[in-house]
C-alpha cells in the first residue's frame, strides 16, 4: 500500500507493525532539522490543521522529553509525550511517542525520522514502529495520514519562511 496525499507526503505499510511517511522539502537538510527539532518552529506545523499547539516543550538531548498538547477546535487538550533515545544532527532523530488518552490505553510507539540531502532539497522519512499490528492499524484508522499531510505541508511553509530569512550556510549540509 502507499497512498500519497495531496500535500506530497507518500505513507506505505513496509510490515505489519510499520507507517513510513515520505516527502521531499525544497530546502537544505538543516533547515528541516531544525524546523523539526525547536519548538519555536515546530508550534506553528505540528497537529491537526484546525488545532493550536498551546504546549510545545522540547528538551533536544538523548533522554531528554517532548511534551505537545494539541487543542482542538471544540477546545478538547490532545496530549503526545516522548523521550528522544538518538540524536544525530541534521541526519536523524529517534523518540518514542505516547499519545496519552487513557480509553486508547494510552498506546506508544517508536519514531525515526531521517533527513537525507538531496543537494538543497531534502527527503524526510518518518518511520513509526508499532509494538502489535492492532496498534498500528489502530493508528492509520485514526485519520493520520490527513492529519500528517496537513502538518507537513504546514512544516514545508515554516521552512520556507526559515531559508528566505536566514543565509545559507554550506558547510552545514
Amino acid at each position: 500500500m502507499a497512498v500519497e496525499t495531496s500535500s506530497g507526503l507518500v505513507v506505505t505499510l513496509p510490515s505489519d507493525l510499520e507507517i513510513v511517511m515520505t516527502r521531499v522539502f525544497d530546502a537544505p537538510r538543516h533547515f528541516v532539522f531544525e524546523a523539526m527539532t525547536k519548538p519555536e518552529h515546530v508550534a506553528h506545523w505540528w497537529g491537526c490543521i484546525n488545532a493550536e499547539l498551546p504546549v510545545c516543550e522540547i528538551d533536544f538531548r538523548v533522554g531528554g522529553s517532548w511534551h505537545y498538547v494539541m487543542r482542538m477546535a471544540d477546545g478538547q487538550d490532545v496530549s503526545f509525550r516522548g523521550v528522544y533515545r538518538e540524536i544525530v544532527p541534521p541526519e536523524r532523530f529517534v523518540c518514542t511517542e505516547c499519545y496519552e488518552e487513557p480509553k486508547f490505553g494510552n498506546p506508544e510507539w517508536l519514531t525515526t525520522v531521517t533527513l537525507e540531502d538531496l543537494g538543497g532539497k531534502t527527503k524526510m522519512t518518518h518511520t513509526i514502529l508499532h509494538k502489535s499490528v492492532e496498534a498500528r492499524n489502530g493508528h492509520l484508522q485514526s485519520g493520520m495520514e490527513k492529519g500528517a499531510g496537513d502538518s507537513m505541508e504546514r512544516l514545508a511553509e515554516v521552512i520556507k519562511r526559515m531559508s528566505q530569512s536566514m543565509p545559507r550556510d554550506p558547510r552545514i549540509d
